[in-house]
């Protein structure tokens, strides 16, 4: 049972720990807490949170006091049965104490009176049909839920579970671009880079001649009968090229109470780290700038073709089309864009004022020259980039994993965790003039 004696102990068992913290600090004047070795640092944590323990059970023990003190007003009023049914609660949990005040009901005139007709408190039964109501039944010092120094220390708030996080960018890139899976750490993967068509009509060989070799030439250098119906021979060239998987990873810290408390927390956090993932990822796919770490992004891949700004964002848009066919001999699918960028299409007007695409009531998806128009915040106000993505090929080598530990520094003796996620991939542009920047300026 909760005495002012242990209220005391807890106290001066509280003071003696600031007081070892305090005698810490003092012993090192000169020095900031990051300069004190490890084991100073150590002592003087476990202080602090000795400290601090103790100091909620102190909240707790003067609760428990100030509830029983009122508990024995209360029975005292009420009359010895009472007084002596607390005596014996004294020895039962708070939570249970605070139940068996419903003896101030149960043992009221009031009450009583209420029960008269029926046999009074020794009623075996009372008729379903009957009506029953007591009089009015005065409680001094009534539990209200409003102070935590009565029935309010037992109101447990309610978690909702719906939390509202900070908004994030739509992620587009990974959806155009290729992904496949890998199950090594470097990809190889060949790209032509030169073809040479010499593919013509052929007349039938009215010469059954042997290709000549002219005195000093080596065989490549024969000269054939224009009559014999040799077939042009084409060349093809190609380089073998390698892409390395890379690490995109985070973390961040977590206690291990809050993990336990708010079930939910470690759902949010885990889908928050997958989310900042996934954003860096499609930063690392459109404008990686290949240094470090980093990926070679499709806008600073070398060999990507370029567009001069020409009149305005649509003639420069169709031009870089016509650069995607006729060099880069692909059918682009897409022609990605700045939100900005995509606010200068929806207010663009002809010369009657009117909105060239619809306005605001129109409905569909946003094309451009019959490419669809893919809304990025990735991608800069300064350029468009126009190109069929599919020539670029994201490897999954390890989809986003989640990992909790308390290995990390001295996570472990502060009961904290650090929860990391990460995914390992890699990205090449496997054809460059598929893909073109055009200039808006």
């Amino acid at each position: 049972m909760m005495t002012a004696t242990k209220l005391a102990d807890l106290q001066k068992a509280a003071l003696a720990q600031t007081a070892k913290a305090r005698e810490i600090i003092e012993a090192n004047p000169d020095k900031a807490p990051s300069e004190w070795g490890d084991n100073t640092r150590v002592d003087y944590d476990t202080a602090i949170k000795a400290a601090k323990d103790l100091l909620d059970q102190i909240k707790t023990a003067k609760q428990d006091l100030a509830i029983l003190d009122q508990a024995k007003g209360l029975a005292a009023e009420i009359g010895e049965p009472a007084v002596e049914d607390l005596d014996v609660q004294g020895k039962q949990p708070i939570r249970e104490r605070v139940k068996a005040l419903g003896l101030q009901v149960v043992e009221s005139p009031e009450f009583k009176a209420m029960l008269k007709p029926f046999g009074g408190l020794d009623a075996a039964r009372i008729p379903e049909k009957a009506r029953i109501q007591s009089d009015p039944i005065g409680i001094k010092g009534l539990f209200v839920g409003g102070t935590d120094t009565s029935a309010g220390a037992f109101v447990v708030n309610e978690q909702t579970g719906i939390v509202e996080m900070l908004g994030r960018k739509e992620l587009k890139i990974r959806d155009l671009v290729s992904v496949r899976r890998t199950g090594s750490d470097t990809v190889e993967y060949v790209e032509q880079t030169a073809h040479t068509n010499a593919a013509a009509v052929v007349p039938e060989a009215t010469s059954s001649a042997a290709p000549q070799a002219p005195a000093g030439t080596v065989q490549a250098d024969l000269v054939r009968d224009p009559n014999g119906g040799y077939k042009p021979e084409g060349s093809w060239a190609f380089v073998r090229r390698t892409a390395v998987v890379k690490t995109i990873a985070e973390w961040v810290p977590s206690t291990k109470r809050a993990l336990a408390d708010v079930a939910q927390l470690e759902g949010l956090i885990n889908d928050e780290l997958r989310a900042d993932i996934a954003e860096a990822e499609e930063s690392q796919i459109l404008s990686g700038d290949g240094t470090g770490e980093n990926f070679t992004g499709i806008r600073n891949w070398s060999g990507i073709q370029t567009q001069a700004f020409s009149t305005d964002i649509f003639e420069t848009a169709r031009k870089a089309i016509t650069k995607a066919r006729v060099v880069g001999r692909v059918n682009p699918n897409a022609i990605v864009v700045s939100p900005a960028t995509a606010e200068i299409i929806d207010l663009a007007k002809d010369l009657n004022g009117q909105y060239r695409y619809g306005g605001p009531q129109s409905i569909g998806p946003r094309t451009l020259w019959g490419r669809p128009v893919v809304e990025s915040e990735t991608q800069p106000d300064t350029d468009i980039l126009v190109g069929d993505f599919s020539k670029a090929v994201l490897w999954d080598r390890e989809q986003t994993t989640v990992t909790i530990s308390d290995s990390h520094a001295d996570f472990f003796i502060r009961n904290m965790v650090a929860i990391l996620a990460e995914e390992r991939c890699a990205f090449a542009v496997t054809r460059p003039k598929a893909f073109v920047k055009a200039a808006l300026s």
